[in-house]
Formats: C-alpha cells, sequence, structure tokens
C-alpha cells in the first residue's frame, strides 16, 4: 500500500483546535497525548487510584464470559489474564453496533485501538491491552441498521435491517430473528460482485448472523472474527452482567447528580466563551441517565426534587430512583456525557480512541471527571484514511484532480472540463443570439403599440415564448454535449462515488465488506501494517 498524507475536511474548531493547537485549548482536556510524559503521569494516576474503580477481577469476569461468547480467542483470552494483573492498562474505543459493522470508520477506530495499545506498551514498557466499547446501549436505530455498498451502474444502494417489533429501546435489547437476517444475508450476496473472496464474506456473514439475538451480537461476532486475533476485547455497554457492576457508579450519579450538571453546564459555558461551538445538549435539567420503561428508553431529567422523563411517563424521587437501580440495575444507561465517566469507572483507561465528534463533546466532560474523583485520559484521535484504487487515482491523474479538488470542488472542475470540450462556444454563442434578437424585436414590440396598444403585451409574451424556446435548445445542446462526452463523465461520476459518496468522506459511508470483497479477505492485515500515527492526519491509502 502507498500512503499519502491528505487532509480531510471537516470537524468541528474545538476538535481541530486540539490536535494542531493543544495549549490554545489544553484546559479542556487531560494529559497531552503527544507527550510521553503525559502518558507516564496518567499511568501512574491509574496506579494510585485503583480503588476508585471497580474490581478489577469482576470486570475481567464478566469480559471474559461475555468474549467467550462472541470473540472467542487464544490471544483475547491472552489480552484478558493480562487485564486482570494491577500493572496493565487499557486503551479504549467504541462505537454503535452497526449492521455488518456499519461504515468503515469502525474498523479504522478497531485498527487504531489495537495499535495505539501496541504504541503505549512500548512507550511504558508495560502491558497495555485494547478494548472495543460497542456501545449497545445506544437507541438511535436508523443510524446504526442500515450499511452502504457502490454499484455497477455507479449509484450507491442500502441494505436495511428492519425487525418487525422496534421500540425507542437500545439495539441490545432489539431482537432480531432468523428470517430478518437471511434477508440481510441476500440482500449482500445480490449486491455484491462476483469475487474470489465472495464466497467466504458470505459465509463471515452467515456465521455472524446465525443465533444472534440481536445487532450487537452480529456486530461482535464480526469485529472478533477480523480483530480477535489481534486480542481486541470486546465489552458490550448493554451487557446485564456488566451493568449490575456498574451499580455503584450510578448511584453515584444520581446522588451527584445536580453537582455534575453544573460542571456540564460550567464547561459548556467555557466552551462558547473561547469561541467555540458546544458539541453536545447540556440542558440545565438534564440528569444525563437513560431509564428503560416497558420497553422505552427514557432520558431523564430533574424536576424539583424528582426525576422525570420528557413526556411524563415516570416520575421518581432520588429514593425511588437508587431503589429502582438496586432493584433493576438492567434498566439504567449513560447518555453521550456520562458514558465517559462509566468507562473510567470500570476500566484502568490509559487513553481512548475519539473520532472529530467525540473529542469535541468529550471537552464538556472534565469538570465532572473531577466531580467523579476521577481525572480525563489521554485522547487519541482515531486514525482516518481514504482506499484509493487504481483506476480512480488514473482518472484523477487524467483530469489532473487532488483528493482537495474531489472534496470542495469536484462539480465546479467537471463543469469546467465540459465547457472546454465545447467547441461551438454555446453558451457564448446563444446568449448572443439571445441578445440581437431581443435588440431587433423590442423596437418592433413598441412600434405594434402605436397600431394597438394590446400588441405590447401580445408582443411581450411573445418575445418571452421565444427566448424560453432559445433556453430549451440550448439546455438540448448541452445534454447532446453530456451524450457525446459520457464514457469521461462516467470517469468523473466515478471518482465522486468512490471518494465522497452523498457528499460525505468514504470512511462514513462504505461498509467494509465492499472493500473486501474487491481487495481480499487479507485486508484488514494489510490495514493492520499501516504505520500508526496518533497525529490526527487523513491518509490516502493506495491499493
Amino acid at each position: 500500500m502507498n500512503i499519502v498524507p491528505d487532509p480531510l475536511s471537516g470537524g468541528s474548531r474545538l476538535a481541530q483546535a486540539y490536535i494542531h493547537r493543544y495549549d490554545s485549548v489544553s484546559g479542556f482536556y487531560g494529559e497531552d497525548y503527544r507527550s510521553s510524559d503525559g502518558y507516564e503521569r496518567r499511568a501512574a494516576w491509574l496506579d494510585q487510584s485503583e480503588a476508585k474503580r471497580i474490581s478489577r477481577a469482576a470486570v475481567v469476569d464478566c469480559l471474559r464470559t461475555y468474549n467467550h461468547k462472541f470473540n472467542a480467542h487464544p490471544a483475547v483470552d491472552k489480552a484478558l489474564d493480562a487485564l486482570g494483573q494491577p500493572e496493565t492498562l487499557a486503551i479504549v474505543g467504541g462505537q454503535q453496533s452497526g449492521l455488518l459493522t456499519g461504515p468503515i470508520l469502525v474498523i479504522y477506530k478497531a485498527v487504531t485501538i489495537i495499535q495505539a495499545a501496541s504504541d503505549a506498551a512500548k512507550r511504558l514498557n508495560r502491558p497495555v491491552v485494547p478494548v472495543f466499547w460497542i456501545a449497545g446501549e445506544d437507541h438511535d436505530w436508523d443510524e446504526v441498521n442500515h450499511a452502504y455498498f457502490p454499484t455497477r451502474d455507479l449509484d450507491i444502494a442500502k441494505i436495511k435491517l428492519d425487525p418487525r417489533e422496534k421500540l425507542r429501546t437500545s439495539v441490545s435489547y432489539t431482537e432480531v430473528n432468523e428470517e430478518e437476517w437471511e434477508l440481510q444475508l441476500q440482500g449482500l450476496r445480490e449486491l455484491l460482485p462476483d469475487s474470489p473472496s465472495k464466497a467466504e464474506l458470505l459465509e463471515l456473514a452467515r456465521t455472524a448472523f446465525s443465533g444472534s439475538r440481536n445487532l450487537s451480537e452480529g456486530f461482535a461476532k464480526l469485529l472478533g472474527a477480523m480483530f480477535g486475533k489481534h486480542g481486541l476485547i470486546l465489552l458490550d455497554s448493554a451487557d446485564p452482567n456488566l451493568r449490575a457492576l456498574e451499580v455503584p457508579v450510578f448511584e453515584a450519579i444520581i446522588n451527584n447528580n445536580e453537582a455534575l450538571g453544573l460542571s456540564y453546564q460550567q464547561m459548556a459555558r467555557d466552551i462558547e466563551g473561547a469561541g467555540f461551538e458546544v458539541q453536545a445538549d447540556v440542558p440545565e435539567n438534564g440528569a444525563n441517565l437513560f431509564y428503560l420503561h416497558e420497553g422505552m428508553r427514557l432520558l431523564l431529567y430533574r424536576e424539583g426534587d424528582r426525576f422525570v422523563d420528557r413526556k411524563g411517563w415516570i416520575q421518581l424521587s432520588r429514593d425511588e430512583l437508587l431503589r429502582e437501580l438496586h432493584e433493576h440495575p438492567a434498566r439504567f444507561s449513560n447518555n453521550v456525557l456520562t458514558r465517559p465517566l462509566m468507562q473510567d469507572s470500570l476500566l484502568p483507561v490509559l487513553g481512548t480512541v475519539l473520532g472529530m465528534g467525540e473529542i469535541s463533546y468529550w471537552a464538556i466532560t472534565r469538570g465532572a471527571f473531577a466531580e467523579m474523583g476521577l481525572q480525563m485520559p489521554l485522547i487519541l484521535p482515531r486514525m482516518s484514511f481514504t482506499l484509493l484504487d487504481d483506476t480512480v487515482h488514473k482518472h484523477m491523474d487524467k483530469y489532473a484532480l487532488s483528493f482537495q479538488d474531489v472534496q470542495h470542488h469536484l462539480e465546479e472542475k467537471r463543469q469546467a472540463w465540459l465547457d472546454g470540450q465545447d467547441e461551438l462556444n454555446l453558451e457564448e454563442r446563444f446568449g448572443q443570439t439571445k441578445a440581437a434578437f431581443e435588440q431587433l424585436y423590442q423596437p418592433l414590440i413598441e412600434d405594434l403599440g402605436k397600431l394597438q396598444s394590446g400588441l405590447v403585451k401580445l408582443g411581450s409574451t411573445n418575445k418571452d415564448k421565444i427566448l424560453k424556446q432559445m433556453d430549451y435548445l440550448l439546455r438540448k445542446s448541452q445534454e447532446a454535449l453530456e451524450q457525446q462526452h459520457e464514457a469521461a463523465l462516467r470517469q468523473w461520476q466515478a471518482i465522486g462515488q468512490s471518494l465522497m459518496p452523498l457528499g460525505r468522506p468514504q470512511e462514513r459511508v462504505y461498509n467494509i465488506f465492499h472493500y473486501m470483497n474487491r481487495y481480499g479477505m487479507d485486508l484488514i492485515d494489510r490495514l493492520m501494517e499501516i504505520p500508526y500515527e496518533a497525529s490526527g492526519t487523513h491518509r490516502l491509502i493506495h491499493v
């Protein structure tokens, strides 16, 4: 693989500042991930704060049970054995459990977590294990229930999972039956072109779907198949066994809810005061917890001394909420602002791997870590790639297009190229013809008014119709020009479809199965060989 750094547009100004001007925003974050001293100070704090976290042995036992079900691999067992030892730290990152793993950025995040753990182990000369946090408690079903694939006719196809029973509940609690999985397998079979890898990929998906009760289980099996041999430990945030261990943390969040809320609000004001946009909703009375009620995952708010949801389905005093927590811990889950606190209460997190949006909203949690007696971990930017094949690369060279052109000016460049093929100068000549016609016709219309005033209106209407017909002929002429250069224009379309599908970065749209089908089953291994960088720099990968 040929690897070329090339910036990718997007990301909030706060995230960009964190990556490129850390000193200007250091007050919103923890230690500087670029500094070896930052790693050492974070590790030292973790060593002396072991008692602040849930029992390491209990967490490892829970993770071992989960991984034996969905990620059974000797390398994972070895990583879990290491995690059980007091000197072992973790690099953690996560994502929602998408269909067929979702967009390829999920794969890049897993690669980053594994490589960052290896890098940290070398820096500190002590064991550091990779952990993937599956956000199974999330309930945004429409965000995770599909996968996109490019088609031969330069379109973009979508396969989508729609269970019959779909409440506003956690993805890990949304049941998927065998018939629904079979429909997804059939969709994948139809979308993947024939290739040497297709049969093996379909078997990979079939194995992951078989027996999976929900999307999170299928997701975990696929991640395990792809990364288990690299020792990637999987954790489902909606695992009931894990939730039982988290009761003391939820209890602390409930008992300190007002103070936590004030810390989020203060950080949001500080972020805005520094000239940045706040990337998550921080309501004044937000409890920043979800409660599962009759299958619905409801966000809680404080109203006086009670915890309620927006629609008034539940109203619980603090004591009642705590009683519910101890009797039914699986009914509770974190929101985006308390999940970081839970993560660091469970695991000895040396660093967390985040995308650009996540880096921005984590800034809101800095004060909350202190309220919980914790410290924010190192924040490591997720590695970001665009896969560029030889054909698209040749098309870009042919039309002298850079990756920046494709991101920002593709349509403009395409039109300029097409205009350059217009030997008849259609726009100019039609413009001249219309101007000459108006110059001759308008005086005639005015003279006709001397015969009868009504002829002026009739003449103006007639003139407008003729001009519209000229415009129509211009459009048809331009269409004929496009038809004449149809093959070349399809090359332009292929460039956009490959690198910026739906007007978005490739890594946010297409699924890994498309690329494994095209480039081989060893693609994951080849991605793992890309040198690790925590610079936040986007890279083009020539495959």
